[in-house]
């Protein structure tokens, strides 16, 4: 097979004409597919329908003496605080229970601490002129919709699989006050899928930041979510106090995921003290959150193991999905200088990087033959990826009929987008 930028021009109009006449095959079914976000599949969100039945109006619904139908238990109630406490791989007293959601309880955080600041902070974050956070890219859009929204300035630092770019952040966080903080996805990162390294880790832990009110907001969304092999990931926390920064991490979770997407458990985990600083904080926003959902999860899953059994079906569920996604990319892609793609070792997204200045265009072209995709750009802060490069797959929604045909159209567009771009189109 002949790369793209070995064809000459007359080559390259060749195939840009035969791939346009099979793009306008596809654009003619009048095709309706989404895979614009991580969507767990309806036969995924059918493992945890058992769960709606552990709870009914003949239920004990005490956990340790609490009512659970009752208000109270502000950081949750303990059987949770221990089974998510261990999926966290932290103690009971390390930990708070929230709402259904790991970004709410973000947000919320991100929030408080503009308004009132941290423990340690000298005043709040938005006291300053100027609050800045540094996010690995390419990274999560919600992330950095949250700042964007808060008006925190963004600063791009480099992410491979194993980890961001560590020079360049104990560079800027040493030398700059305003930088109050930083985002990381640490294991099957979204979108690149893969898992921060012991040293990235460490060093992470380890920062000397100027701001002494410096937080890293550890999302470890995907803790629990392997699909071809379940890495291990450095416990970030206890790395924290071992370097004599107990308190510079908040780290968050959810079983969005893992059960019910928008009514699940949310998670945050972090030092006793910031556990008791954020508590006098929640009083004044809760009284308290769903314990019943909690209790229900707890019953559901027993253990954490048992949670781990659940994530051993959705991996099942999953993987096929990835082998189609990276099985089109490998046939159709692989040897014609269209760009390269990264296999993950779990998570939810397949990450594709188109050549330079095409990802746009590719996904414009999806969207134009029935296939929505997660905008180009949302990987990077503000929408702005500087190569127009990056663009997140995501394979769990779709069914597999659906899944196939997206991948033959997202293929097309790709070798399009690259041809038209070789011929200055």
């Amino acid at each position: 097979m002949k790369a793209y930028q070995e064809m000459n021009r007359g080559e390259l109009t060749a195939e840009r004409a035969a791939l346009q006449q099979e793009f306008d095959g596809y654009k003619a079914k009048g095709l309706k597919l989404n895979m614009a976000r991580g969507k767990p599949g309806a036969d995924q969100l059918a493992l945890s329908m058992p769960m709606l039945d552990v709870l009914n109006s003949g239920s004990d619904c005490k956990d340790e003496g609490i009512d659970c139908r009752n208000y109270g238990e502000l950081t949750g109630i303990p059987s949770a605080k221990k089974l998510f406490g261990e999926v966290m791989g932290v103690s009971a007293d390390e930990i708070i229970i929230g709402g259904s959601s790991s970004l709410t309880m973000m947000y919320d955080c991100m929030s408080r601490a503009m308004l009132k600041g941290v423990l340690g902070s000298e005043k709040p974050w938005g006291k300053y002129d100027k609050v800045k956070f540094l996010c690995p890219v390419p990274g999560y859009d919600r992330h950095f919709t949250i700042c964007e929204f808060l008006g925190i300035e963004m600063i791009n630092i480099p992410l491979t699989e194993w980890g961001p770019d560590m020079d360049l952040i104990e560079k800027l966080v040493a030398g700059d006050e305003t930088v109050k903080g930083m985002w990381c996805v640490p294991k099957y990162t979204n979108p690149l899928g893969g898992t921060y390294s012991d040293e990235a880790v460490r060093r992470i832990a380890a920062l000397k930041p100027a701001a002494k009110d410096f937080r890293i907001f550890w999302d470890n969304a995907y803790a629990v979510h392997h699909v071809y092999k379940d890495t291990r990931l450095l416990n970030i926390l206890d790395e924290c106090k071992k370097a004599g920064n107990p308190n510079m991490v908040y780290m968050f979770g959810s079983t969005s995921k893992i059960t019910f997407p928008g009514a699940g458990v949310g998670y945050m985990a972090m030092s006793k003290e910031n556990v008791e600083f954020t508590a006098k904080q929640l009083n004044a926003q809760a009284i308290s959150w769903d314990k019943l959902n909690m209790l229900r999860h707890v019953r559901y899953f027993k253990n954490a193991d048992g949670l781990r059994a659940q994530m051993d079906k959705h991996a099942a569920l999953l993987r096929p999905k990835f082998d189609a996604v990276l099985k089109a990319l490998d046939s159709e892609l692989a040897g014609r200088g269209a760009g390269r793609w990264v296999k993950p070792d779990g998570g939810y997204f397949v990450t594709y990087i188109a050549e330079n200045g095409c990802a746009k265009r590719i996904v414009s072209l999806c969207k134009e033959a029935g296939v929505v995709m997660t905008n180009a750009g949302a990987t990077h802060p503000y929408g702005k990826d500087p190569d127009d490069c990056y663009i997140r797959i995501a394979p769990s929604f779709p069914t597999p009929e659906e899944l196939s045909l997206a991948m033959q159209i997202f293929c097309v567009s790709v070798r399009l987008a690259t041809v038209e771009k070789l011929l200055g189109a």
